[in-house]
């Protein structure tokens, strides 16, 4: 007899390389990638705010993914926002050029030992997969209420050539995108300082 395992059928990206995730979502305008986007409420509040996006989130946590999936269907939004049940450091490999217009990356990295640095979601290698992925003038979003981490990440990006910052400088007091992750909401309402940044695809 075969052992199930929870959340086995979390959904999974299709097999195969050169994956568009514009096949994936259905979507008259943009589609966004948000990696690992835990009990997704930032994806959630995304497709609320604006009709014209669509949304796909990589999780390495099955239990997350499977669940904000169906939430997300539940709420009718299953055409346009889709979790699928991947680490991204893997996934972002076999995805197309150019298929995503923004991503975002919140509040990642909670690894703080050496020994867990493999671990890093934010790394030169996933860096160069997003800027195969991001077309031209894409986005890239990054933040985090840690200052080190975020002080790391602005070096690490502004010296990748394939980003440059929005505006003259990457830091950005706030962004536009209506939605925020439950952490970025917590931090707000404690007062908490958010370390923002902000990259366009050269």
């Amino acid at each position: 007899m075969t052992k199930a395992y929870p959340y086995e059928n979390a959904p999974r990206l299709p097999d195969g390389e050169g994956i568009d995730l514009r096949a994936l979502v259905t979507c008259s305008n943009r589609v966004e990638l948000e990696i690992g986007p835990g009990r997704g409420w930032f994806m959630v509040e995304r497709v609320e705010a604006d009709p014209g996006v669509a949304i796909v989130g990589l999780e390495v946590r099955r239990k997350w993914a499977q669940t904000v999936d169906e939430r997300l269907a539940r709420r009718g939004f299953g055409d346009r926002a889709r979790v699928f049940a991947e680490d991204a450091r893997l996934a972002l490999h076999r995805l197309a050029d150019g298929c995503v217009d923004r991503a975002y990356v919140h509040f990642p990295d909670p690894w703080w030992k050496k020994r867990h640095q493999k671990r890093l979601v934010v790394c030169a290698e996933v860096l160069d997969q997003l800027g195969r992925v991001l077309p031209q003038g894409g986005e890239l979003f990054v933040q985090t209420d840690v200052q080190e981490r975020a002080e790391s990440y602005e070096q690490l990006i502004s010296a990748h050539p394939s980003f440059s910052a929005v505006n003259a400088e990457p830091w950005i007091d706030d962004h536009e995108f209506v939605a925020r992750s439950p952490r970025e909401r917590k931090a707000i309402e404690h007062g908490l300082p958010v370390y923002r940044l902000y990259y366009a695809r050269l």
